[in-house]
Parts: structure tokens; sequence; C-alpha cells
């Protein structure tokens, strides 16, 4: 297994550079670290023109942030930084349909602090703890499934599809009380909306019609339970959102479908690529992994660790409300900012030797779960969580984990996620 070198940032033209490109983002990760290097130290506010997409009119380009100050200082002035005209698409798309599919992360304040408020009234102590206490249970499942199934076959398993595929999906569905026999249709569904037009997930020639259908798909999915919820209710958080209200107000049923995409999505996908993630940069850091795996002390720092050092989620998008000057760099109303959280977190102002992994990093004022302000990842802790107990569970199970081969990684430039990972269980503990 090839370690990850580092590359010369030196050796990229930065004129020649388009992170709107494609291809751009199927280049090995080195690279990629590389070319944002280059962009942060000579041009940390760099303008792009924006990606093409069919039936699309080219937008007006964007502003890519790659430093951490410069990203944390937009991300803690939202009402100069919005994120109602887009956080999740580059391109601009209608309101509504931004919406259905960023729910509170494409809102402005005060309609994203009322489903902000109404939404953190149902994870109440007693709902997150009976989701935590659930973690370790689905995990001990997952672990167990996929060590029997390699030790029925050959010892070969693939990471994604066994291990980090469907831990955070069980336990997000759990939690929201879907049905096994609709769990595939949301792996699926999750799969497309985050594709970022991967043609081995979507359909290359229209992605736009896939990624409509996928949402339809998932609320449809989310009015039948809300309905069957009202009428027998549970002790699942669909029922506490279907009921939750805050000043006597609650969310209309296209608010609560929209937070499901959100939280199934992004609950989803984001872990998913955590710990395939993870798994693989323990592999190409054996001394961190075995140093890990001796200390169970060292859970926390790691996984934070971890979320830095992978990124899970690679940008958001901000936009202007009007005219200022933001650490220097002056801008109009109107103009695109992308916050670029994989660059910003491996900022060497921010982060000591920021490209080695290192799991007793501290301070880690990393921003894997989003920039400073109110779009902070509200899931944080239920993350941290399940990275933890998979992990720790990991180490204890499948000790003789061996990733195998090179990964298929995602060709998308919003989530950093694998597609496979192979792996073998040595059979030595």
């Amino acid at each position: 297994m090839s370690v990850n070198t580092p590359v010369d940032p030196s050796q990229f033209d930065i004129e020649a550079i388009d992170l709107s490109d494609r291809d751009f983002w199927a280049e090995p990760p080195a690279v990629r670290h590389a070319v944002f290097d280059k962009l942060r130290s000579e041009r940390p506010f760099a303008f792009f023109d924006e990606p093409t997409m069919e039936g699309m009119e080219p937008g007006p380009g964007y502003w890519a942030v790659t430093r951490l100050a410069d990203l944390d200082a937009i991300s803690s002035q939202p009402a100069v930084f919005c994120s109602g005209q887009g956080a999740v698409s580059i391109q601009d798309i209608p309101a509504d349909l931004s919406e259905f599919y960023g729910s509170m992360i494409s809102m402005d304040d005060p309609r994203h602090a009322r489903i902000r408020r109404i939404v953190a009234k149902t994870f109440t102590p007693r709902m997150l703890e009976q989701v935590v206490d659930s973690v370790v249970g689905i995990v001990d499942d997952v672990l167990a499934e996929a060590r029997a199934k390699a030790e029925a076959g050959d010892g070969s398993l693939d990471v994604v599809a066994d291990i980090a595929a469907p831990i955070p999906l069980r336990i997000i569905c759990d939690m929201m009380g879907v049905p096994e026999e609709d769990r595939l249709l949301v792996l699926n569904a999750s799969n497309t909306i985050l594709s970022g037009g991967d043609p081995e997930l979507t359909d290359e020639a229209d992605p736009l019609t896939a990624l409509l259908e996928a949402g339809m798909a998932m609320a449809e999915l989310m009015g039948r339970l809300a309905a069957e919820r009202i009428e027998n209710p549970t002790d699942d958080l669909t029922t506490a959102l279907v009921n939750s209200e805050v000043d006597g107000e609650k969310l209309t049923h296209q608010e609560i479908a929209s937070f499901f995409i959100l939280l199934l999505v992004a609950g989803n996908e984001t872990t998913r690529t955590a710990i395939a993630q993870g798994l693989l940069a323990l592999s190409e850091n054996p001394e961190q992994r075995a140093a890990w795996m001796a200390d169970p002390s060292m859970d926390k720092s790691a996984v934070e660790e971890i979320v830095r050092y992978v990124s899970p989620v690679t940008w958001m998008r901000r936009t202007a409300t009007q005219d200022g000057e933001v650490n220097g760099h002056s801008f109009t109303e109107g103009d695109k900012f992308l916050l670029f959280y994989n660059a910003a977190n491996r900022d060497p102002e921010a982060f000591e030797n920021p490209h080695a992994l290192d799991l007793s990093r501290g301070p880690n004022n990393h921003v894997g779960f989003g920039g400073h302000g109110p779009h902070f990842c509200l899931g944080a802790h239920l993350a941290r969580r399940e990275l933890a107990v998979t992990f720790r569970r990991l180490f204890e199970i499948c000790p003789d984990l061996e990733i195998t081969g090179e990964p298929a990684r995602l060709r998308s430039s919003f989530v950093n996620g694998l597609k496979r990972l192979p792996a073998r269980l040595t059979g030595q503990r």
C-alpha cells in the first residue's frame, strides 16, 4: 500500500489551476492538497468560473477561500455572507429547491433560527442518550456481520459496503424509525444526492433529473412516516419532529421532509466518509494506528484529528449580501464564496505540520464540522460518538483488518468520499 507522499506545490502553474474542472477532483489527494497549498500561499482568494451543468445557465463565478482565518471570518458573519442564496450548490438554483435539499443549511435568520430551535428541541438529552446507547450495539452487529462474511469466504471485504456505510445508515434510520424495507432506498437516494455527478452513481446524461427523483423518493418516504406517527406516535425522532413546537409554531410537512433529507444524507454520508477515509489514513500511518489501538484515552483527540485530516465535506457556499472587505479582500454584493474546509484544515498558520496525521494533536481547532457561526453542525456530538465507538470496537473485533488495495474515490468536489476500499482479515489478532 503506497503512502500518500506529499507533492511539491511549486510544480503547479497557478494560472492553470481550475477547481471547477471535474477531472481535478479525480486527482490523487496529495496532488489536490498541493494545489490548495499553492492557492493558500499565493492566491488565498482565487476566482474561478463556475462548472457547467446541463440545462443550467452559466453563473458569474466564485471566490475560493482556502485560509482558516478567512473561512472563519466569513462563517462568523452570516448577515454579510448568507446561506439562503444557496449553500450546497455552486450554481444558483431556485430557492425552494435549494431549501428542499439543504434544509437549515440553505437558510438565513430568522427562518434558520426558528427551524433550528424547533429541531434542537427534539434532540433532548433523553433522545440523544437513547441513540448513544444504541451505537455500541449497532457497531458490534455490523462488525460481527463483516467478520462472518469475510471468514466465510477468502477473508476479503469492502470497508465501505461492509463497515462504513451500514453503521451510520442503521443509526440514523433507527433514530428516525425508518422501516428495514425502506433502508436500501435511503442508501441509494443519499448516494445519488451527494454523488457530485459521479457517473457510477447517477445518470451522467441527466444528473439533475436523477437528483430530483432521489429527493422526491426521500420526501415521499418522510411524508408516509410523518402521517403514520401522527396517528400512531412512537419513541423515535420522527414522532418528536411532527409534534415539537416552539412559541406555538410547528414544522410544516415540507420542512420536516427537508430536514429528513438533511439528516439522512448528511448524517449518513459524512460519517461513512470519516470511517472509510479514517481507516485508509490509519493504514498509511501504522505507527499512529498502533498508538491509538493501545491507548483508549486517545479516542477523543484521535476522532478530532480524523475529522480534520479527512474533511468529509469539502466546501460550503456563502453569498455576499453587501459590498465590503474581509481580511484585505474587497467584494461586492452577490459575490459567491466557496469555503474549502479541506484547505483550511491543512493551513500551516493554524496547524503544525498540517499534512501529518497526528492523533494526539492538540489544540485542534479544525472546521470539519463547519466554521464558527450559526451553521455549525447540529449533529457533531452524535458524529463524534459514532466515530469513537466505531474505531474502538474495530480495534477490538477486527484488529487484523488490513487494507489491500487502492480505494475507488468519489468523483465529487463536494464530498471527499470513497465508493470502495478493499481489505481483508488476516486472522492474526
